[in-house]
C-alpha cells in the first residue's frame, strides 16, 4: 500500500487535532477570569497538554520533512555526481579568483 492511502487520514486527523487545540486555547481565554483554584488547576494542566501537542505535531511534521528533502538531495547527489563535483569546481575556482583579486 503506498503512504498516499495513508495521507488523507492523517490529514484529516491532524486537521482535527488542531480545531480541538483552537477551541481549547479559546476555552481558556473564556476562562482566565475566573479565580475558582480548581478550574485555575484545570487550566494549567490544559494549558500544558495543548502547547505538547502542537509541539509534538509540528516536531513530527518538521523531522518528516527533513528526512525526504535528506533523501531527495542523496539520490540526487548520487545521480549526478560528476555534474555536482564540476559544479563545486567551478564555485571553487570562482571564489578563489575573488580572493585573489581582494589581495
Amino acid at each position: 500500500m503506498r503512504n498516499g492511502a495513508f495521507d488523507s487520514p492523517i490529514r484529516h486527523l491532524r486537521k482535527d487535532l488542531q480545531s480541538v487545540a483552537r477551541d481549547a486555547e479559546e476555552l481558556l481565554r473564556a476562562t482566565a477570569d475566573v479565580t475558582n483554584d480548581r478550574v485555575q488547576q484545570a487550566r494549567a494542566r490544559t494549558e500544558k497538554t495543548v502547547r505538547q501537542a502542537f509541539d509534538n505535531l509540528y516536531d513530527h511534521r518538521m523531522q518528516r520533512r527533513v528526512r525526504k528533502y535528506a533523501r531527495s538531495t542523496d539520490a540526487y547527489v548520487r545521480d549526478h555526481s560528476w555534474g555536482i563535483m564540476g559544479a563545486v569546481a567551478g564555485i571553487a575556482l570562482i571564489v578563489g579568483l575573488f580572493a585573489a583579486r581582494r589581495d
